[in-house]
């Protein structure tokens, strides 16, 4: 079996945030650095998949693959990473700094095609994983342009449910992603509370 990478999802303009997710500083770190850490807890190789010319930390450690430019969609960089990688595919966002090493390694050990956490009665569409045998779908659906939810769904994933998840942490907060200055100011105090 083939073993997963974990592709790091950078591409996405950050306009609710107000710039680049991936160098927003986050407890004097960039936001990027804490996926890329769970990876490596994990123990598994990853990657940065991001636009061409993409604001990026300096010293990433890992590689940068570039997705087209067009179109900026997160399906975008989930179709660029199956196609690269040759083998399954755990897609988590740069902007999520809660994830736990744990769940990318159980995702990572999953022999389904698709699997995706449910959290509050939601299909959450990063973390998950991907195989290859799925990427006509996710074409497809890049094509159309359709959501990534719904996307999601239309592929059946196994699905880690809250019990499943809380050997992990909290369900909500391992799926949290950072997408206003608000929710970094709330992630910042957070940090700050758990020193």
């Amino acid at each position: 079996m083939t073993r997963a990478v974990v592709a790091v999802l950078a591409g996405g303009r950050g306009r609710r945030l107000g710039g680049a997710k991936a160098t927003a500083p986050l407890g004097g770190r960039p936001l990027i650095s804490y996926p890329l850490a769970a990876a490596a807890a994990a123990g598994l190789e990853a990657v940065v998949v991001a636009k061409p010319g993409s604001a990026l930390p300096a010293e990433l450690g890992v590689p940068v693959w570039d997705e087209p430019a067009e179109p900026v969609h997160p399906l975008a960089g989930v179709v660029h990473a199956l196609e690269r990688a040759g083998g399954p595919v755990v897609a988590v966002a740069c902007d999520m700094p809660w994830v736990a090493p744990g769940l990318l390694g159980a995702l990572a050990a999953s022999d389904a095609p698709v699997v995706a956490a449910r959290v509050a009665g939601r299909l959450e569409p990063f973390p998950a994983r991907f195989a290859p045998e799925v990427l006509p779908a996710l074409r497809d659906a890049l094509a159309r342009e359709a959501g990534v939810r719904a996307s999601l769904d239309a592929l059946r994933p196994a699905e880690l449910d809250e019990a499943a998840l809380r050997a992990y942490g909290d369900p909500a907060r391992l799926v949290a992603g950072v997408n206003t200055p608000e929710q970094l100011a709330a992630a910042e105090r957070k940090l700050g509370s758990a020193r």
